[in-house]
């Protein structure tokens, strides 16, 4: 069993220059200064950091059940070519774990790769080294949910994993470092990390449910037979789990010279409050029964967008949905992470007010609402042990 983690150190005033940089639009014509990356695959021994029952026997990376080296196997290649920070940063690449040998593969790829926008990769078992002033953190492992488990059984292994994480964060990241939490259950998960690192402010830390929002995008452009592209403003409310709900009632699609509310183009009330909604709940589960294992590019993908429209900013009248702490809009209760609409602009996230909620997607949002307070309060009791 394994957990990935991975970070990006920028060096002082970095984050800014990346913004201005995305903001005029210069091009390669701006010499760019390296941001360094920490890749970690970091397992755990038997009475190891407080979690007694993970294993570092596997000596390489197809061995791992969890899928976390799978999607931090996908997402390197993403980010050196600059799908996470933009075309123009040079980033250099530092992998952290225990397993000298799998990660010294991973680096040979790298160069026999011949990214343009790779540097360096360096290959540590030193956390110190690797989490030193990372200015982004992506925490893409956890304990994965096996077959007869219960959730409380796995929010608790979970707990002992980011009480570790958090730990590291609080140490050796900058100040402002920005999170994203990719494992599941992603949402509760942020709030463990938040409890655990205090020094971390809640608006840094945030969950991956961008994954679902380009689901629905995608269903809604198959549905409507236009390019995905065409297509923007879908919600994707609650939790990362069954009980979130995928709203299109906002959602636009354009094609030609026009841009019309996809409600009035699908013209099916049925369909978006059912098919659509249970297909983008339970795409991961297709995705594993056809082809046997979880999602990890379509997550690789996803993270890369999360960071790159926080850290870039959202197209103007575009927003996207993240995983956030709630401040009670909506009616959402506070204290919880759950998925809003939200726009980003220079590297801070709002989230959007204003949108009209009828009596059906009220429902659905309190039932997420309402596992997510389950989740807390299951999490708590292994937060204050």
């Amino acid at each position: 069993m394994a957990y990935l983690v991975l970070f990006v150190r920028a060096i002082p005033s970095q984050v800014d220059q990346i913004h201005r940089r995305h903001t005029r639009n210069e091009g390669r014509s701006e010499s760019s200064s390296s941001c360094y990356l920490t890749l970690s695959f970091r397992g755990w021994r038997a009475g190891a950091r407080g979690c007694s029952e993970m294993s570092r026997s596997g000596s390489s990376l197809s061995r791992f059940s969890s899928p976390a080296p799978r999607i931090g196997y996908a997402i390197v290649p993403m980010i050196a070519r600059g799908l996470m920070l933009g075309p123009d940063q040079p980033v250099v690449l530092h992998m952290l774990a225990p397993m000298a040998d799998a990660l010294n593969g991973v680096r040979m790829e790298l160069v026999d790769a011949a990214l343009p926008l790779l540097r360096g990769v360096v290959a540590t078992t030193d956390e110190a080294e690797a989490f030193q002033g990372v200015n982004f953190a992506v925490l893409i492992g956890g304990w994965p949910r096996k077959e007869g488990m219960e959730r409380k059984d796995l929010i608790a292994k979970n707990v002992a994993i980011y009480r570790s994480q958090a730990s590291a964060l609080q140490q050796h990241a900058a100040p402002n470092c920005k999170v994203l939490v990719v494992a599941n259950p992603a949402n509760t998960n942020a709030l463990v990390l938040k409890e655990f690192a205090p020094a971390v402010a809640a608006r840094n830390i945030t969950c991956l449910t961008r994954l679902d929002h380009n689901r629905a995008l995608g269903q809604i452009a198959e549905k409507l037979g236009v390019h995905v592209g065409d297509v923007r403003n879908a919600v994707v409310w609650g939790n990362h789990s069954s009980t979130q709900f995928p709203d299109a009632s906002h959602a636009t699609a354009r094609a030609e010279q026009w841009e019309k509310p996809v409600r009035e183009l699908v013209a099916d009330e049925k369909w978006l409050r059912e098919e659509f909604v249970v297909t983008v709940q339970q795409r991961g589960a297709a995705v594993i029964k056809a082809r046997k294992q979880s999602s990890s590019l379509s997550a690789a993908s996803a993270a890369c967008d999360h960071m790159r429209d926080w850290i870039l900013g959202t197209p103007k009248g575009t927003w996207v949905s993240m995983g956030v702490y709630s401040d009670g809009s909506y009616g959402v209760p506070e204290g919880i992470f759950y998925s809003f609409p939200v726009t980003c602009e220079k590297g801070e996230w709002s989230i959007v007010q204003g949108l009209q909620v009828d009596d059906f997607a009220r429902s659905k949002m309190e039932l997420s609402a309402d596992e997510l307070d389950e989740e807390r309060s299951m999490a708590y009791e292994f937060v204050s042990t």
